[in-house]
């Protein structure tokens, strides 16, 4: 049994069972038979009504999914209500891309030999898919993997973060009374990261979407059966230039939002700011000030702005990073403060040596570092200089520096006057080298968990 408790409080909300070895031979099995019978395979009419009712049932649902977020995840109600609308949103746009999915003509007679002939080809789904989530965002990250399974017809098999399970489950039980055979869309809970393992692994599995931290991913995709496609979503430490010409008035709020959105656990949370010298004592007084007002407090509030971290033993560690940077020569400008087992004060640190945590890893919690910088190369430079690469961006009025930065910033995307964290859902979404493999995004994730297949006709 795996006990289920409020990120906030640790408070016991439910107990659940968990999946054994026996079960995950089971699920697997019927996903496998699942796909090989062509003729039960749904034609895409019926995915897509499939779909149209699943968002209608989560709409339904809307505040019971919200709340559930809230309680399981730690996230603010507020927010938790806006990753809501997002999933429903995701499942009308798997259902919408249907309607361009489509193959490709392939050019013929370009040679003697490929004369008096005609070539197409057409998508079919890639066959079993396995879906590792994590727990920042329980249901909308669901959606991201499961939806375009859905979509494309391909099986899933759903395994969630073992602290945020209730959201997926919940999800999956919506997907059923939409009309979903059991087959199509499968849950496996597990704290037995060998049995995870197991899954992820098996010949028996076509596609690996993994979301959350690069060590497991990486080690998982070393270990993928022969022919095992995959989709690694991990995270960075994503950096923020502010130039000189940037409009401070219009700066603030977006850098507090992209840094200490659900409490900085995101993977493109905005963790490093170099400001121009020449604004850095006003950025950072206008910073501090707006992070002071920051309400830090129980997730299901109204008013709740910055909720806890998933685990005690997090805050522990982000603790212990703020510790560590001081004591290296960063200034602690605000926050940092334990408030409770799972809950830290919003922190500001600046100027932290380059070779501490903060500057060089993912941090995860709710905690910027601000550095001062002359010449905008060598802030790109910085920028530059870690193994992980995903979403940054560069506030600025000055076009020519704004696209300089944009042009040179060693990331997947690059925001010109908003947030490392913007995202929507329908838009490319990659980490680069350590940071990820492939490419997420509902339209982008369909398309991997495709193939393409050419038929070619001989005319006499």
């Amino acid at each position: 049994m795996l006990t289920v408790v409020q990120a906030f409080d640790r408070a016991p909300i439910v107990e659940i069972e968990t999946d054994d070895a026996a079960a995950l031979e089971r699920k697997l099995q019927a996903a496998a038979q699942a796909f090989k019978d062509r003729d039960g395979w749904l034609k895409p009419h019926q995915r897509i009504t499939i779909l149209r009712k699943l968002a209608a049932l989560m709409e339904g649902r809307r505040d019971h999914l919200a709340m559930q977020i809230a309680r399981e995840g730690g996230k603010p109600l507020p927010d938790a209500i806006v990753e809501t609308n997002r999933a429903i949103d995701g499942v009308h746009n798997a259902a919408d891309e249907l309607r361009n999915f489509a193959g490709r003509e392939i050019p013929m007679g370009l040679s003697t030999a490929a004369e008096n002939r005609w070539a197409f080809t057409t998508k079919e789904p890639i066959g079993v898919v396995v879906a590792i989530s994590a727990f920042n965002h329980p249901l909308n990250l669901i959606v991201h993997q499961v939806a375009p399974a859905i979509a494309v017809g391909c099986p899933v098999i759903v395994k969630p973060a073992s602290a945020t399970p209730l959201s997926c489950l919940d999800f999956v039980a919506l997907v059923r009374e939409a009309g979903l055979s059991e087959h199509w869309c499968q849950t496996f809970v597990t704290t037995d990261n060998a049995l995870a393992e197991n899954l992820a692994t098996d010949s028996r599995v076509a596609f690996l979407s993994f979301i959350g931290s690069a060590r497991v991913g990486w080690s998982l995709h070393s270990k993928l059966a022969p022919g095992t496609r995959s989709a690694l979503e991990h995270g960075g430490a994503a950096p923020t230039i502010i130039d000189r010409s940037a409009d401070l008035g219009r700066v603030i709020e977006p850098i507090v939002k992209g840094g200490y959105y659900h409490a900085g656990q995101v993977c493109v949370s905005t963790q490093r700011i170099f400001v121009h010298s020449d604004i850095a004592d006003d950025f950072t007084q206008k910073l501090v000030a707006r992070v002071e007002k920051l309400r830090t407090a129980a997730p299901i509030l109204k008013d709740t702005e910055v909720g806890p971290l998933i685990l005690p033993r997090e805050a522990d560690r982000v603790g212990q990073w703020i510790e560590e940077a001081v004591k290296g020569g960063a200034t602690l400008a605000a926050g940092g403060k334990r408030l409770s087992e799972t809950t830290l004060q919003p922190a500001v640190l600046l100027d932290p040596p380059a070779d501490a945590k903060i500057s060089m890893q993912e941090v995860f919690g709710p905690v910027v570092a601000v550095y001062r910088y002359n010449d905008l190369d060598e802030a790109i430079r910085q920028a530059n200089a870690l193994p992980t690469a995903f979403q940054a961006s560069i506030f600025a009025q000055d076009i020519d520096i704004a696209l300089r930065a944009a042009d040179r910033l060693d990331a997947s995307a690059v925001m010109i006057n908003d947030p490392t964290a913007f995202r929507t859902d329908w838009m490319p979404f990659a980490g680069r080298r350590e940071s990820g493999y492939g490419t997420g995004g509902i339209p982008y994730t369909m398309r991997d968990m495709t193939q393409e297949k050419m038929i070619l006709m001989r005319r006499n």
